[in-house]
């Protein structure tokens, strides 16, 4: 499969931050378009994710977040299996860019001027050239938030991607960098 727009779809997920400094997570279930089991001369398939793209907005989901506003968090998408949807609680060491299950993140820093908050701040995100593979039946958006937000905050995510078959070797060796 390649990067075009008979292969390429669209999906997405969010989750609000509320107003603690509680870790929350949506997860994304990919299990209909992920089989990472090669049967015979049919090749296992992963889902290339080839761009990532993240909306932060009020909680109403239609409005910048307000000005006025306060608060930091950091927000990833990641190839981690076995987190549930709601309040998880990650390790300190997990959103950044050298974890391997890591896709792509976003820091967004609240409390701007009246013209406007500046932009997240992308630290992380695939490639169409060099798209993150899925090989696991799951990947999670999750938001660690460092100061709480002083108003709620919906952090979305829409992912461009396509299924791709994989050779016996590509496989294995995915299945071992996207194991916890």
């Amino acid at each position: 499969m390649a990067y075009n727009m008979k292969d390429v779809f669209y999906l997405d997920t969010s989750v609000d931050t509320g107003t603690g400094t509680t870790q929350t997570a949506a997860v994304l279930d990919l299990s209909s378009y992920v089989d990472p089991i090669a049967r015979g001369r049919a090749k296992g398939t992963g889902l290339a994710i080839y761009k990532v793209h993240f909306d932060i907005c009020d909680d109403n989901g239609n409005q910048p977040v307000a000005a006025s506003a306060t608060g930091q968090f950091r927000a990833g998408i990641m190839s981690i299996s076995g987190l549930t949807s709601g309040t998880v609680n990650l390790n300190d060491n997990v959103m950044n860019a050298a974890n391997d299950l890591m896709i792509a993140g976003v820091d967004f820093a609240a409390g701007g001027t009246a013209a406007g908050d500046p932009a997240p701040y992308t630290f992380l995100e695939p490639s169409i050239e060099v798209p993150y593979v899925v090989v696991r039946d799951q990947v999670t958006l999750v938001v660690h938030p460092i100061t709480a937000m002083s108003a709620g905050a919906s952090v979305k995510v829409r992912l461009e991607c396509a299924q791709v078959s994989l050779d016996q070797a590509t496989l294995n060796q995915l299945l071992r960098t996207q194991t916890v």
